[in-house]
């Protein structure tokens, strides 16, 4: 993007390097939210622009399946949602007949939705949800400046990284530690909860909400 004024190439995506602003899928109560506060339903529409699947020992959690994808929001925010279990094989049924019309998640405008399920091998009875996902296809225009933006900018979340993730498939990911750049150090005392915070701030600053 040109500024007139001046000449000058400005970019009109808000991104922190390796800081995205953070959407979730709370998969106990089936609900999108932001930075885990700002609930936003049971559906999440987005056009991927970076995306890693892989398996690794992140956020305590153990060793498991993700699916770590970036996109831009509606506040023209760089964003990431990490999806993981039976809603990482939902991804991949969307990947394969992409693939056979030679296209990408890239290519296309997604909508996750939270499908509810039971537990059925334990007693009490109990439910949780996965990510089923659909999609359409994207304006042709806007996906080929979001790959030009993707190919452009170092994408990561620095809280998701190891130099040991088995990587699946990726597309325009970017992981420092694999280019022998050293991750910044959070002060001491400082948490990545307290971090989070203060991104979203910034991004809610940004967007003129603060």
């Amino acid at each position: 993007m040109i500024r007139e004024s001046t000449g000058e190439v400005i970019n009109k995506y808000k991104y922190l390097e390796g800081h995205p602003r953070q959407y979730r899928f709370d998969a106990k109560e089936g609900v999108f939210n932001i930075n885990g506060t700002e609930k936003l339903g049971r559906t999440l529409t987005f056009q991927p622009i970076t995306w890693r699947i892989f398996t690794d020992n992140i956020l305590n959690m153990g060793t498991k399946n993700w699916a770590e994808i970036f996109f831009i929001d509606e506040k023209d925010c760089v964003s990431s949602v990490l999806f993981h279990g039976y809603s990482v094989d939902n991804i991949f049924r969307l990947i394969e007949p992409l693939y056979y019309d030679d296209l990408t998640l890239a290519d296309v405008v997604i909508t996750a939705l939270a499908e509810k399920k039971e537990y059925t091998k334990s007693q009490p009875k109990g439910t949780y949800y996965i990510a089923t996902f659909s999609y359409k296809m994207a304006d042709i225009q806007r996906s080929a400046e979001l790959k030009l933006f993707s190919e452009e900018v170092k994408i990561f979340r620095q809280e998701t990284l190891t130099d040991i993730a088995n990587i699946k498939t990726a597309f325009h990911f970017y992981n420092p530690l694999l280019q022998g750049e050293a991750l910044e150090e959070l002060p001491e005392g400082v948490t990545y909860s307290e971090v989070r915070g203060a991104v979203e701030e910034v991004y809610q600053i940004g967007n003129g909400e603060a």
